[in-house]
């Protein structure tokens, strides 16, 4: 059965209504043999969540505060302390050596909301999945501002893509 972890910081109302709203997409009845996984970011600084739970997966939802123009420190966290067991490397000088570790090529999606501006915070998260090598496999979600039905709709259809691309992308393996 393929997994989708959901790793998400949600310390506010209107985050934890966007995440609700994902996890119910990913649990969409038309979507068939896929495990959702949620945990929360700061699970990975507890020790209830570790790299096992990210390379145990077969894709990867990650939901953001927009924090002071970057990723909130919870998720970041999550990066910070997995990066080089999930994949990552590192050149001499420091810098994300070239892609090619054991979690390059999983799908990922991404949403975020921010009071008045989400650009840091995408930029930051696409910058460690695209050393990773992750695939974006859906549109970035950015809200900014009151969470409104439309954006908890787009987070639904978010969510459920997701499930359905990391169930199709296992089966298509299988066979």
């Amino acid at each position: 059965m393929a997994r989708l972890l959901v790793i998400h910081h949600s310390p506010t109302r209107a985050v934890a209504g966007i995440t609700e709203s994902v996890l119910a997409g990913c649990h969409d009845e038309a979507i068939e043999d896929v495990e959702i996984v949620a945990c929360r970011a700061l699970d990975f600084a507890t020790g209830s969540a570790t790299a096992d739970d990210i390379l145990g997966a077969d894709g990867y939802l990650l939901g953001t505060t927009a924090n002071f123009g970057y990723m909130s420190g919870a998720l970041k966290h999550v990066f910070d302390s997995t990066f080089l067991a999930i994949g990552g490397s590192l050149a001499p000088d420091g810098s994300a050596a070239p892609v090619g570790g054991s979690t390059t090529g999983r799908p990922f999606g991404l949403y975020v909301h921010g009071r008045y501006d989400t650009t840091g915070a995408v930029r930051s998260v696409m910058s460690v999945a695209g050393a990773l090598g992750w695939r974006q496999a859906f549109d970035i979600l950015e809200v900014m501002g009151n969470v409104e039905e439309d954006a908890l709709a787009r987070a639904y259809e978010l969510g459920a893509t997701l499930a359905a691309v990391v169930g199709d992308l296992t089966q298509r393996q299988a066979t």
